[in-house]
């Protein structure tokens, strides 16, 4: 039985040119790894320039995936214990926390195509500690904060404490650091 609560996401691509940032709003529909967001990132890609991948699940959590070239992906996520309790935050977080994809589809089984979960939500993670790095190696769960690369977008305008700092409109905080608020609206 769902909860009957549709799970919004916001995703959209920016490609860096000479000219700037060229945004498209992105579907996910097809996207089931960081693999498959990454090369659609890289299809979007002027020159092998940067592209970036915004993922935003209403105020729960968002996440920015930077692709450069043939470069690995670099991933960073809001809120880790959020974004694992829906599909495509599960897919980024396994990704970071170098979960296997068969360990990473029983915790999937309990989602909804919508993202929500069945049912309450299990604990993943019983321990009350502020370190999330211990809680992590304790439970092998998501931790209730941060995940990945903060420093991810610093060499264009947004360091790693700003970025970890952001609620709200993130998305905006980081297109406004980045220049493109006008072509991310667009989209958005």
């Amino acid at each position: 039985m769902t909860s009957g609560r549709v799970t919004v996401y916001f995703a959209a691509l920016l490609a860096r040119t000479e000219d700037g940032w060229e945004a498209s709003d992105t579907e996910l529909d097809d996207v089931e790894t960081l693999t498959d967001l990454a090369d659609l990132a890289r299809e979007a890609a002027v020159d092998d320039d940067t592209v970036v991948a915004f993922i935003e699940q209403e105020d729960a959590w968002f996440g920015v995936v930077r692709v450069d070239g043939e470069d690995d992906p670099r991933v960073f996520l809001s809120n880790a214990a959020a974004a694992a309790r829906s599909s495509y935050g599960a897919m980024l977080t396994d990704e970071l926390l170098g979960r296997e994809e068969d360990d990473a589809a029983d915790d999937l089984d309990s989602l909804d195509l919508d993202g929500t979960e069945d049912g309450e939500p299990e604990s993943h993670n019983d321990v009350e500690d502020d370190d999330p790095l211990e809680a992590v190696n304790d439970t092998d769960g998501p931790p209730h904060g941060p995940l990945g690369d903060a420093g991810l977008l610093a060499d264009l305008g947004i360091g790693e404490k700003e970025l970890l700092a952001l609620d709200g409109d993130a998305l905006g905080t980081i297109a406004d650091a980045l220049g493109c608020t006008e072509v991310l609206e667009a989209v958005r």
